[in-house]
């Protein structure tokens, strides 16, 4: 029986944890919350930091795994460097990971090979980027270099506001460290999608559209995507290109991608994030539904060297959309309402909360309570559904 080490024990641990056993793995999930819901349904529970590349490298090799994986944010670097570490099947090159996994350094690599970018420069201290001030146009994006889920982001709109928002950045990076970068303007909705590599060649892409919640305390924070994107097929084209070229450059081999993408009010297709792994939010779950593409046994199978299947482009089975169920405030949960009118088309409830949990306002993925997973047949149907979320959903806590 194979062993697979997971890094990570979160909800989106758990279709990991499950396509693993089904392939007859041995499936041990690592990270530092013993009570996360994953480590309940794996075989096996070690606690490091999926942080902690040393401490891990040293148990893997003292427990001979066989693969490992992950699909949470921090761990793909420490994913990367056991696998060199070990000589076990790669997502790619250790440097190429680091690249990826690092917002200033991937955007000096992405101008360095003549992409689509914003003008953008990483920072470790506020006092740093004043004599920068005339190099970006306003508004900008401050976040952390180094974190995932919308975490310590902010919108900038001049310099007297910069501060506050270097701070709240810093709060949330690992390595102390901050990005600016001129904020692109985008057409229609972006894109934030999962995508699938066979060595080193693009099987399958997608591209959403991410929807946000302006009303949320985290305004940034994603809280709906629905397939298709409304980019176009001239800028999907482009940007399948672009990717194919960035991933050929960076020389990947199998895996998953979760991957950001934007069309700008100039026309322009951006990359704005791509990191070998499986986004959080569920995405590459939606895409099974939608398409019957299984990227998540793909990439647990990729993990250990088996052999992977079925990864091929294929069209959408109708509209498809997710709602990141999320409270307007802080306070204990009541009940979650669905109208009548809108529940044929839910195919499945995913809520993580009980009535008389707590619950916190959305300022971050951390913060859903659950997701819903809609098809319709139009997309006129799915667009008023995602858009008038206030009429048909209502998540009652006091």
């Amino acid at each position: 029986m194979k062993k697979l080490l997971v890094l990570g024990g979160d909800h989106f641990t758990i279709p990991v944890v499950e396509a693993a056993h089904q392939q007859g793995y041995h499936v041990i999930t690592c990270d530092y919350l013993p009570d996360n819901v994953a480590h309940k349904v794996s075989d096996e529970y070690v606690n490091f930091s999926t942080t902690d590349k040393e401490g891990i490298l040293q148990w893997a090799k003292n427990n001979h795994i066989d693969g490992i994986v992950t699909f949470t944010d921090s761990g793909v670097v420490t994913t990367a460097y056991v696998q060199q570490h070990l000589g076990l099947p790669q997502i790619g090159p250790l440097e190429s990971v680091e690249i990826l996994q690092n917002k200033a350094r991937f955007r000096q690599f992405l101008t360095e090979h003549g992409f689509n970018v914003p003008k953008a420069k990483g920072y470790k201290a506020y006092e740093e980027i004043l004599k920068d001030l005339n190099y970006f146009r306003w508004p900008v994006i401050v976040k952390p270099v180094d974190s995932a889920g919308s975490k310590g982001v902010t919108k900038v709109e001049s310099p007297e506001k910069l501060k506050k928002a270097v701070e709240f950045a810093l709060q949330y990076s690992i390595t102390g460290e901050f990005i600016v970068e001129e904020f692109i303007e985008k057409q229609g909705c972006s894109s934030d999608s999962d995508s699938f590599s066979v060595d080193g060649e693009f099987k399958f892409i997608s591209f959403s559209a991410q929807r946000f919640d302006e009303k949320a305390v985290g305004m940034y924070t994603p809280a709906a995507y629905s397939w298709p994107s409304t980019m176009g097929e001239k800028a999907e084209k482009e940007l399948a290109a672009e990717l194919q070229r960035l991933i050929t450059i960076l020389e990947m081999k199998t895996t998953i991608y979760n991957i950001e993408t934007r069309v700008g009010t100039d026309g322009k297709p951006y990359i704005m994030e791509l990191t070998p792994r499986g986004g959080g939010n569920r995405l590459a779950e939606m895409l099974r539904f939608a398409t019957g593409v299984d990227m998540i046994t793909a990439a647990v199978r990729a993990a250990v060297g088996d052999p992977v299947a079925g990864i091929e482009q294929k069209q959408y089975d109708g509209f498809w959309a997710e709602i990141i169920v999320h409270a307007d405030k802080t306070g204990t949960l009541e009940r979650i309402e669905i109208a009548p009118e809108v529940e044929p088309f839910v195919k499945e409830k995913d809520i993580w909360f009980k009535k008389g949990d707590a619950v916190k306002e959305f300022q971050s993925a951390r913060d859903a309570i659950g997701t819903l997973v809609l098809q319709f047949p139009t997309a006129e149907q799915m667009e008023y559904a995602i858009t008038h979320q206030g009429i048909w959903l209502k998540v009652i806590n006091l």
